[in-house]
């Protein structure tokens, strides 16, 4: 039998780089939005038969598994998989030199599928070795995990052994995509083979020859929040990559204070986007004198539609699966069938939110409006602004009643995250008996699916201009979800009042907190809340405008038909 790898080897000419991939729910090699988009674009691939390999770490312990003590408290637990259950080992093992030890890497691969039959390959790099020290066998272990010398050592493996890794397997790659600056440690290694020759003197202080590589390198960044963007001391640099590359040379790439992997990635790539039209607006700003475009993100369609609704869809848009755009004849749907549909889903929320949270989510009802808030628990993304007056919303719930689901994780460092949980929990108490408020722990692909499945209104609150694209709220909208949302990221793009849902605020410069709160409460009870208990067939009418309008367009088909030609046929 063939090697499973060989297949691939010939045609594979672009080689996706990401710290962190959603491909299923029993395999922990994501922590939120940026793996989830990672997982879509391998799927997208797969369907559109790219000649794509995907590289990221094995992750053995996980993120962090989600547990809410009766305090509101988040307790962080490992999150072990097993890879040999999902992946099979590849035969090939490099080494990368950290803190003087030659650390060796070997690789796992996972083999995606989709349902025309086309696989793509994701090779997972993984240090748990006997041959190295103990210290360096736990480096790919756990997602994000330890101080920033772990998180150094992290990105060197993905960056530079991934690299190496792909060459010891045989691929021949012409493009490398690094999807944010994680993976920024490649470049460099592809830059070494490029010291210009005694003969060919440098124009500048550099004496490389950055040509070469910037016609290789696609960069996406994902991230506008300044603590986004990883930063490395040149000390702690030069004692965990030794002689790797000349520090002088390298501040003039990265940083002079710091080693800053964005910076160094929009050194050295020759093409880089930032995820919506806004963010890369924003990062323009942020990072002057480089050219930055936009791609903006979408949503594998066939993962995150409810089979409800991907029973329809196959009805009215054949082939819709494949090429996302066809949705936009959703607006033909018959109102019964669709409000039967967003039913269906919902009734499965309901119950898995009652397995989940059995104290919490014992009020909840199928015939109340259901609103979801559910991101990744840290302050910019303002999850209780909608608790920020508890009793307007009682006074709005006593008219209009309505109901609240929450998920999300904090970082186990974040201790604002940690106690916007803690709040959070003891707001719901706050509400109970007036607003059924439930968290959801454990937020992961399968919740996730659930959430945007059976959410009436999905609501979003990030404080402008901090929300690079959020995707989240275009899998509600395909599942015939109102998004009510802040005017940034990806939203500004999808948004028409009324019509495929709700601004939150004006769009422009960000307002005071209070003025964001004032117009959700005033907005909620005017607008909002009235559309999901008035008239069936205009809720109905702006579900479909939502599946057609937004389902239709913002797909990862779309997002990575411009990849293909824009970025990697360059």
């Amino acid at each position: 039998m063939a090697p499973p790898l060989d297949p691939f080897l010939a045609r594979t000419r672009v080689a996706y780089f990401t710290m962190e991939i959603a491909l299923r729910p029993e395999m922990h090699t994501y922590s939120g939005g940026l793996g989830v988009l990672a997982g879509d674009t391998a799927r997208a691939a797969a369907d559109l038969d790219l000649p794509m390999v995907f590289v990221s770490l094995a992750s053995r312990e996980g993120y962090l598994r989600q547990e809410i003590g009766p305090d509101g408290a988040q307790i962080d637990h490992p999150d072990p998989w097993d890879p040999a259950a999902h992946a099979v080992p590849l035969d090939a093992a490099v080494a990368v030199r950290l803190e003087g030890r030659r650390v060796w890497v070997v690789a796992w691969l996972h083999l995606l599928s989709c349902p025309l039959g086309h696989r793509v390959p994701v090779v997972l790099l993984d240090t748990r070795l006997e041959v190295n020290a103990p210290e360096d066998r736990g480096i790919t272990d756990r997602l994000y995990g330890g101080e920033e010398t772990m998180r150094l050592k992290q990105e060197a493996v993905l960056g530079i052994a991934g690299e190496r890794m792909l060459r010891a397997l045989g691929f021949e790659i012409e493009t490398y995509h690094l999807n944010e600056g994680h993976a920024a440690l490649l470049p460099l290694a592809l830059l070494r083979r490029h010291r210009r020759a005694p003969d060919r003197p440098a124009e500048g202080p550099l004496c490389y020859d950055l040509a070469p590589v910037r016609e290789r390198c696609v960069f996406t960044t994902h991230t506008p929040v300044e603590a986004g963007h990883d930063r490395f001391p040149y000390g702690l640099v030069e004692r965990v990559l030794g002689e790797f590359f000349e520090t002088d040379q390298l501040r003039l790439l990265a940083g002079a204070d710091t080693l800053n992997m964005t910076r160094l990635a929009l050194s050295l790539s020759g093409w880089v986007n930032g995820v919506a039209s806004r963010h890369a607006e924003t990062a323009r700003r942020m990072f002057p004198g480089y050219r930055i475009s936009a791609i903006t993100n979408g949503v594998h369609a066939a993962t995150w539609a409810h089979p409800a609704f991907a029973r329809l869809f196959e009805e009215a848009a054949p082939g819709w699966a494949h090429e996302t755009e066809v949705l936009a004849r959703a607006d033909r749907l018959a109102d019964q069938a669709v409000l039967g549909a967003k039913a269906e889903a919902k009734a499965e929320l309901l119950e898995e939110a009652r397995r989940r949270a059995p104290d919490a989510a014992r009020a909840l009802r199928a015939d109340l409006p259901l609103l979801v808030f559910a991101r990744r628990m840290t302050g910019y993304k303002r999850p209780d602004l909608l608790f920020s007056d508890l009793d307007r919303l009682r006074a709005i719930a006593s008219r209009l009643p309505f109901q609240v689901l929450v998920a999300g994780k904090a970082h186990p460092r974040d201790g604002h995250g940690k106690e916007l949980i803690r709040t959070l929990h003891a707001q719901a108490e706050a509400l109970r008996g007036a607003v059924p408020v439930a968290f959801l722990p454990g937020y992961d692909l399968a919740l996730a699916k659930c959430l945007v499945a059976g959410a009436d209104v999905w609501l979003n609150t990030p404080l402008p201009p901090l929300e690079a694209s959020g995707t989240s709220g275009m899998k509600a909208a395909l599942n015939g979800g109102l998004n009510f949302s802040v005017l940034d990221g990806w939203w500004v793009e999808a948004w028409e009042e009324g019509v495929t849902g709700w601004a939150i605020g004006a769009d422009g410069a960000a307002p005071p907190p209070e003025e964001h709160a004032r117009d959700l409460y005033e907005k909620l009870e005017r607008v909002v809340l009235p559309v999901q208990h008035g008239d069936p067939a205009h809720r109905a009418w702006m579900m479909c405008q939502a599946i057609a309008r937004i389902g239709a367009r913002f797909s990862s088909h779309r997002m990575m038909r411009r990849y293909a030609t824009e970025a990697y046929l360059r």
